[in-house]
């Protein structure tokens, strides 16, 4: 995987615009350490940090390409899975080739069908064309949104890149957060609203949507969704296409000229990839499949069983690992690894996360990369199959708003009581449900509980599932390690997304219809256990250390937290070790340390982002 940065804009002076790229640039790095190169050219300036995955030398960009009378400049970061496939459709009208990299077939792509071409492709994506006579320029972010793609569209210019930081570091850019984005911080944080930056002027290239900018206009439009229509297949045909389906995305996301592993949490998920991956090693003679799964220190001894993670996930582990003899490593972190990277992961992602569940990973990526620069990973099956629990407990199918923000009245209590007026956290909350309500695509005839299903995947897809895909790609591009998701082939979420839930819900389980689809893959005991979340951390000592630096932030009269908190509320939060607030702030894990931790890395990010409200 890559970063990318550029911008397009009516000065055509390229005095000062090579040092202000490069400083653009530098804060990617960690996306691409491998390689580093710029195109500036009148107008346009582009540069590009590579991780060599594959073809070093025939991958080198910004890739340039003269044809039909025009100069087309290509800045790519991603992966795509049906490369050959498009080779061999160019071949035949008429396009040679000087390498074997996804980078050049893309281009040719774009050069050959325009902005069309994103209809041809099958990967994960964030890319820019320049068109040079033209001087027009072409986005496009992959119809899952793996990859990220943001941008800032002032007047004439238009200024993008593979993550926030890079915007903000032009000299014309400001961190301001306007009522908007405090909204987004209080009422939805740690999620966003798609296509929202919570920095004022910075938006995101929703997933499945692509942009031309052109004479200082900017152009949106969707080239993808979901298309709900009658499912026609049985029960059995269903889930011999399910099968189909998931074997093809896990076999072509395989290829790769570095080494490649699996993550390995023991769920369905995770050991199906494992499982598909281990096996075509085995049959294509590429050596023993490399393992990862992360644990913490003193887990046994502190873990407490719950209604999200009923059990451990260690036996599972090394059920599969076992059956399909893979080399595993289980790495261990402990307190002060999960603490020295809750700083960095408000970083990574340019927004306060998910805590010690952002942190945890990140380090467990770094050590991933010590072995591995490729890695398989399950994101996204919950989603699309309907894993968790507020797609079929009827307390969280009816509670108002998203089911995995059931912390309103604690995010209430903890705002300050003079800014009460100014933010109300619940309507900013529902506002942004009911848009995503009102953009479902439903099916003319469906039935009301049908209609609600739709919806509820429709939410899931399009605002948890891209909390996840954010933050593994942050996480994971911070180790320079590119992880892939079999699970987001769109082939596979178009066809699911028509099953009805009595197929998804099968056996009264969550996931039930992959699970069917996986049989003889796993063994029974790991494919029908009760689903288990990423695992976080329950030692004593990581409470200790959170309510410590809380300790600093209360202390300091100065603190820019209690811009938006109130201080009171936070020390008896602190005081409580967290225990005061026991509803999930967000999701299923961030309770108690998590929370507290949670308020330390805004405290942080608007330290070090030097935030303006």
């Amino acid at each position: 995987m890559c970063g990318i940065v550029g911008w397009v804009d009516s000065d055509s002076r390229t005095e000062g615009k090579a040092s202000i790229l490069d400083r653009m640039a530098e804060t990617l790095r960690h996306r691409g350490p491998d390689d580093y190169q710029t195109w500036i050219h009148e107008s346009a300036a582009f540069g590009h940090q590579r991780l060599i995955v594959v073809d070093p030398d025939g991958g080198r960009q910004p890739m340039v390409r003269t044809a039909r009378d025009e100069q087309f400049v290509l800045c790519y970061n991603g992966e795509l899975y049906n490369t050959e496939d498009i080779r061999s459709v160019l071949k035949s009208k008429g396009w040679s080739f000087a390498s074997h990299s996804d980078t050049e077939v893309l281009l040719i792509s774009y050069i050959e069908w325009g902005p069309d071409c994103v209809d041809h492709l099958n990967g994960i994506f964030a890319f820019s064309v320049w068109e040079t006579k033209r001087k027009r320029l072409f986005l496009a972010r992959d119809r899952l949104g793996v990859k990220p793609l943001f941008y800032s569209h002032q007047g004439d210019r238009l200024l993008y890149a593979s993550e926030m930081k890079a915007i903000l570091a032009h000299p014309d850019v400001d961190p301001v957060v306007d009522r908007s984005g405090v909204h987004e911080l209080l009422s939805l944080g740690p999620s966003r609203t798609p296509g929202q930056g919570v920095f004022k002027d910075i938006q995101e290239i929703r997933p499945g949507h692509c942009a031309l900018f052109e004479k200082g206009k900017l152009s949106v439009k969707r080239y993808w969704n979901v298309k709900s229509a009658p499912h026609e297949h049985t029960f059995d045909e269903t889930v011999d296409k399910v099968r189909e389906l998931f074997m093809d995305a896990s076999t072509r996301q395989l290829v790769s000229d570095v080494k490649l592993g699996t993550f390995l949490s023991g769920g369905v998920d995770s050991s199906a990839i494992t499982a598909v991956a281990a096996e075509m090693y085995k049959q294509n003679q590429r050596g023993t499949l490399e393992t990862f799964s992360i644990d913490y220190k003193d887990q046994a001894r502190f873990f407490k069983k719950n209604a999200f993670q009923p059990d451990r996930d260690e036996a599972f582990i090394q059920l599969v690992s076992q059956q399909h003899q893979t080399d595993h490593t289980v790495m261990e972190a402990a307190t002060e690894d999960l603490m020295d990277r809750l700083k960095q992961a408000v970083e990574l992602r340019d927004l306060p996360g998910m805590a010690d569940v952002d942190s945890s990973l990140l380090w467990f990526c770094e050590e991933i990369k010590k072995h591995v620069t490729v890695a398989l990973s399950g994101e996204c099956a919950d989603e699309i199959f309907g894993g968790y629990p507020w797609f079929y407990r009827k307390e969280d199918k009816e509670r108002k708003g998203f089911p995995w923000i059931r912390s309103l009245n604690e995010r209430n209590q903890l705002v300050r009581d003079d800014l009460k007026g100014d933010i109300d956290v619940e309507w900013y909350m529902l506002k942004r449900y009911n848009e995503t309500i009102a953009e479902t695509p439903l099916l003319d005839g469906e039935g009301e509980d049908a209609q609600k299903h739709r919806q509820m995947s429709y939410l899931n897809m399009n605002w948890f599932m891209q909390t996840l895909l954010e933050r593994k790609d942050r996480m994971s591009m911070g180790a320079s390690l590119e992880v892939r998701v079999p699970f987001s082939d769109h082939r596979l979420v178009e066809y699911v997304w028509n099953v009805p839930w009595s197929m998804k819900f099968h056996n009264d389980q969550e996931k039930g219809l992959l699970r069917q689809a996986l049989r003889g893959i796993l063994p029974d005991r790991v494919l029908f256990r009760k689903k288990n979340p990423y695992p976080k951390t329950f030692h004593p000592d990581y409470t200790r250390a959170v309510c410590k630096w809380m300790d600093d932030i209360l202390s300091d009269e100065r603190a820019p937290l209690f811009q938006l908190f109130d201080r009171d509320q936070v020390r008896k939060l602190k005081e409580s070790e967290g225990k005061s607030i026991d509803t999930p702030w967000f999701g299923q894990l961030m309770t108690g340390p998590q929370l507290i931790a949670h308020l330390c890395q805004i405290d942080h990010w608007f330290r070090t982002y030097r935030v303006q409200l």
